[in-house]
């Protein structure tokens, strides 16, 4: 959201150079597919820690309602 936001109304400090023609947006935009992995990676260990289980205690219990 800060790339967008940024980009829209502060497009002098995106376009500030850090290394050679490396600019800060080049570095924002490189961020999101960090973050993107991270809230990925983060949700998956959720799911498997806490939404796997309770899923599989509720498909027990269907089998056994449906026999």
């Amino acid at each position: 959201m800060l790339y967008v936001v940024c980009s829209n109304w502060a497009p002098g400090f995106m376009g500030t150079d850090i290394v050679g023609n490396i600019n800060v947006a080049l570095i924002f935009g490189l961020l999101q597919f960090v973050s993107t992995f991270l809230i990925a990676w983060l949700y998956s260990r959720h799911a498997n820690r806490e939404l796997d289980p309770l899923a599989a205690r509720l498909d027990e219990r269907y089998e056994e309602a449906a026999r």
